[in-house]
């Protein structure tokens, strides 16, 4: 594969402290016409008077393709909104009615392809196989560990960071939607997700550490250009899920699927780092995982999905829903970076 370290974006040349750091992140560039209406309605600055252009746009999302690089642009510029904006665009779109029609039509395209590609099983059996699956040894971390090089591992590096600068969010809003033991242990799991209430223990933090170990730019969203829809796509369905009440079912499959499987994935990746010495602080970050992710897991499971579905039964089809939508998503994404690095191509989109 052709040496492309110097050309991955570094850091941009305003990050002189963490004031810069922690500002609103830049627009990404459209991908299409969905994402390029959506950019040039911010760009004219008055939030008035937007509704027909808006309407047009919606009638193009109820026809696109969901897993478009499009599609999942304009998604997650949607929720973005809900996270921490954008350098420049008016607050007030975050609840605009106009733009929230744009969206659920981009989203009922995308839950309805997801439901059309997985089987539903019951979740509490869906969790119990993914606790007990022997290790996928054609993953992206075994690749890592046993085949890749420096530049792959910084690539995903910059793929994940998508998720890991904002890591816990989008699992923070099932809080209120839940009661009892159910929300008590999500509360738990959160607490040390951020950190124990330590700022500088909070994963998204220990995460920019790494980006910033491996000589990347560790700005939120800093690399939203150059990933590709599989990687806006995990993203995406958490958020899609965090902000519906309806999905609070599905959001806990994706959490409790997500603690289960990145324990051992975290042990893998520290094997493929220690194999091409890197820097500790890179190690820490997924370190940091194993031991946290094993308990995480019990929770999960036993006082969160278990007591979940006892208490609302009919939450077990959405449930299973998020746990399976979640290994299809993570499928997609480690085809593109195996298919990708097969080939002696960056996995990464050329911006």
């Amino acid at each position: 594969m052709k040496d492309r370290a110097l050309a991955l974006p570094g850091f941009p040349e305003d990050v002189a402290g963490e004031r810069v750091l922690h500002s609103p992140p830049h627009l990404p560039t459209e991908r299409g016409p969905i994402s390029f209406g959506l950019l040039e309605l911010f760009a004219k600055g008055n939030i008035h008077r937007r509704d027909p252009e808006l309407r047009a746009l919606a009638q193009l999302a109820s026809s696109c393709d969901p897993f478009s690089e499009d599609a999942q642009l304009a998604l997650t510029i949607c929720y973005e909104l809900h996270y921490q904006g954008f350098r420049g665009v008016d607050e007030r779109w975050e609840w605009y009615p106009e733009l929230l029609w744009l969206r659920a039509a981009l989203e009922e395209r995308f839950l309805t392809s997801l439901r059309t590609r997985i089987r539903l099983t019951d979740p509490l059996a869906a969790l119990e196989e993914l606790c007990s699956a022997p290790a996928d040894e054609g993953s992206v971390g075994h690749f890592l560990r046993d085949d890749g090089t420096w530049e792959q591992i910084r690539e995903f590096f910059i793929q994940r960071s998508i998720y890991h600068l904002k890591e816990a969010d989008p699992h923070a809003w099932v809080i209120p939607r839940l009661t009892g033991r159910p929300k008590a242990a999500i509360v738990a799991v959160e607490f040390d997700e951020y950190g124990g209430g330590s700022a500088a223990r909070m994963h998204s933090r220990l995460f920019r550490n790494l980006l910033e170990a491996a000589g990347l730019n560790p700005r939120y969203l800093g690399y939203l250009d150059s990933v590709p829809s599989e990687t806006l796509a995990t993203v995406n369905l958490m958020s899609l899920c965090g902000l519906h009440r309806a999905r609070r079912g599905a959001l806990v499959g994706l959490f409790a699927a997500a603690e289960i499987t990145t324990g051992p994935s975290a042990k893998v990746m520290v094997d493929a780092l220690n194999r091409l010495s890197a820097p500790e602080t890179c190690m820490h970050f997924y370190r940091e995982h194993i031991e946290a992710d094993a308990v995480h897991e019990q929770l999960l499971r036993k006082d969160v999905v278990e007591e979940l579905l006892r208490s609302e039964p009919d939450l077990a089809e959405d449930v299973s829903f998020g746990i399976h939508a979640s290994a299809l998503l993570e499928e997609r994404f480690a085809d593109r970076l195996l298919t990708s690095w097969a080939a002696g191509e960056s996995s990464l989109r050329s911006v």
